[in-house]
């Protein structure tokens, strides 16, 4: 008989700063790049309730929904509680506790390990810039389209500007107290129309709301299944 595969290990993303903000659900939080460039993070926006862009997202959900990257879990608790069948994934135990505590079904886990109903998801969401996941996102969005149904969707949000960088950054917070390492990467609206279409994804749409930028990319359906 052989061995079952050990389970995958949840790391703490970006270090103590990360998740101490997360734990308290209010910043002051950065992306830190080398350079000293600093990126806000909007703590508190993830940890509140659904805004109008968040509801206008859950509005083009198909189900079942994978959130990636779920952090303190306010799509997955908002899905959950319209009845939707939905999963968070994050491989920060603190948000991952954040999202148990509003009742949404949520794994510690990469989007790169093993999900459950790979292949079978009706839409994925890629919110609050982490298309930036792992620093390379064409191969993030080729996996994406391993986990999603022929057809199904993806739901992704750009950065506000065009810019398309791969950088290093650690997470930092209003103390000067800094996390490790990580690869990060930003795109534009343009940046991840491109990426999209290079991975074979069909666009959908692209639109705005409250200063926010998103897509919605379609996975290719083959020919079988058409």
């Amino acid at each position: 008989m052989t061995a079952p595969a050990p389970a995958p290990q949840c790391t703490t993303w970006g270090g103590d700063p990360y998740t101490l903000a997360i734990r308290d659900g209010r910043g002051p939080l950065f992306l830190r790049r080398p350079d000293g460039w600093l990126l806000p993070l909007e703590v508190e926006r993830w940890c509140a309730p659904p805004d109008a862009a968040d509801e206008a997202l859950l509005r083009r959900c198909r189900g079942p929904v994978l959130d990636i990257g779920c952090g303190p879990g306010r799509m997955v608790a908002a899905a959950a509680g319209r009845g939707m069948p939905v999963l968070g994934v994050d491989v920060n135990p603190a948000a991952v506790e954040r999202t148990r505590s509003k009742g949404g079904p949520v794994l510690c886990r990469s989007v790169f390990d093993r999900l459950p109903h790979e292949g079978a998801w009706g839409t994925a969401l890629l919110l609050d810039g982490n298309i930036g996941i792992d620093g390379d996102p064409r191969a993030l969005l080729r996996r994406i389209g391993d986990l999603l149904a022929p057809g199904g969707r993806l739901l992704a949000e750009a950065a506000p500007h065009e810019v398309d960088e791969r950088l290093t950054v650690r997470v930092q917070d209003g103390h000067g107290r800094q996390g490790r390492d990580f690869r990060w990467a930003r795109l534009g609206p343009a940046a991840l129309r491109g990426a999209a279409l290079a991975t074979g994804w069909t666009v959908a749409e692209e639109w705005t709301a409250d200063g926010r930028r998103f897509g919605m990319f379609l996975n290719p359906v083959p020919p079988s299944a058409r």
